[in-house]
């Protein structure tokens, strides 16, 4: 007799055996390397009961909330852009200017409208055991309820992703890299469908039409994006390798160090796990530009923009961007472009990194991006 196989029920196990697996993976890996046995056990049993309870919520969504079901996602706006490029500026930006709504922390990890409306009273008290709490704020000033990088979004549901490895696997003896390399191991279909839910939440629960998502991951596989959500438009920021680099180093390594005590490992560890970081780097930057220059990315779908306008001629660099995205700027708007614009200009960095401080020089950064030095630079 034919045994019936619920896609439904083959994809909630499949994934969930996923996530299992990597969260064995990376608790190995992390005890190995900092000796902390109990702490990343917890995390990562949060972790998985979280998915749990977000499913039930989501279940109840659909009895609460019904104009879910009915919910478009049109023409969403999407930063791309390596750690440190300048995508938090921009997106926040142009949240606050309510030309469309990003994600808070706190909605990724609780995403369904039906627990937000539970859990939002208690916000103050669980910014006290945020992992946000751990990050160096002169680098990247966050909590809770502000926007940041949909890509978390990822981890939380299914403990997969560039964020999973960077933080996590990229500790393990064997190098894992490939296991989230779209070529090898192409989640997209999983991922997108999980985005596009979320989205569709967070605009009714923001009463907004327009997506403003950020996601540095979506680099090395855009055109599966774009062939998900055909009418997107991409805002792509570029910057120095010689500042995205070991500012993006700094940022990730600063969040270990508050977390495990990164600087305390002996050096062997600490430079291969710098080196796996670097690597991961280089393949964001490396395959969006490989997909651009060869046309497997509609140049007419993405604005590239440059933080060295951001800082020195964000009002000059806006009057592109708005008609790009198709907001016609009202006065109100035209003038916080200026005042910003201002500002910009005279805006001082308190985060201090050193290419030195990562084992790195000049030389081999300009040589590995050359490519992105001739293309964009």
């Amino acid at each position: 007799m034919p045994v019936y196989r619920s896609p439904l029920l083959l994809f909630v196990f499949e994934n969930g055996v996923i996530m299992l697996s990597n969260m064995i993976k990376a608790y190995f890996a992390i005890l190995s390397n900092f000796r902390k046995p109990i702490s990343p056990l917890l995390t990562f049993s949060g972790l998985f009961t979280l998915r749990i309870i977000v499913s039930f919520g989501m279940f109840f969504d659909l009895l609460f909330f019904p104009s879910i079901r009915r919910k478009k996602i049109i023409k969403p706006i999407v930063i791309v852009g390596n750690p440190r490029s300048g995508t938090t500026f921009l997106q926040r930006f142009l949240v606050n200017q309510k030309i469309g709504v990003g994600l808070p922390l706190w909605k990724m990890l609780y995403p369904s409208l039906t627990l937000q409306k539970l859990i939002k009273p208690f916000l103050p008290l669980m910014e006290k055991f945020s992992p946000a709490r751990f990050h160096f704020h002169a680098a990247h000033e966050t909590n809770l309820t502000a926007i940041e990088t949909d890509d978390p979004s990822l981890l939380f549901h299914y403990f997969d992703g560039f964020f999973v490895y960077g933080f996590f696997l990229a500790w393990a003896k064997e190098d894992l890299k490939a296991h989230f390399d779209p070529q090898v191991r192409d989640t997209s279909k999983r991922d997108f469908n999980w985005l596009e839910k979320v989205w569709k939440r967070n605009m009714i629960g923001e009463n907004h039409e327009q997506v403003i998502g950020k996601l540095f991951s979506l680099a090395v596989r855009l055109p599966q994006f774009l062939n998900h959500f055909p009418d997107a438009k991409i805002l792509y920021t570029i910057r120095d390798p010689l500042e995205t680099v070991p500012s993006g180093l700094s940022l990730v390594t600063g969040v270990l160090d508050g977390r495990f005590g990164f600087w305390k490992l002996p050096d062997s560890k600490r430079e291969l796990y710098i080196e796996r970081l670097y690597q991961a780097f280089l393949e964001l930057s490396m395959r969006f530009h490989k997909d651009y220059i060869e046309g497997r990315i509609p140049k007419e779908k993405v604005k590239i923009v440059r933080y060295d306008r951001m800082m020195k001629d964000f009002d000059g660099l806006m009057g592109e961007l708005l008609p790009f995205i198709e907001i016609e700027p009202s006065p109100e708007l035209l003038d916080t472009i200026k005042k910003t614009s201002e500002k910009q200009n005279t805006r001082k960095s308190e985060h201090k990194y050193s290419l030195e401080q990562f084992g790195l020089s000049e030389e081999r950064i300009r040589r590995d991006y050359d490519s992105i030095y001739k293309t964009f630079f």
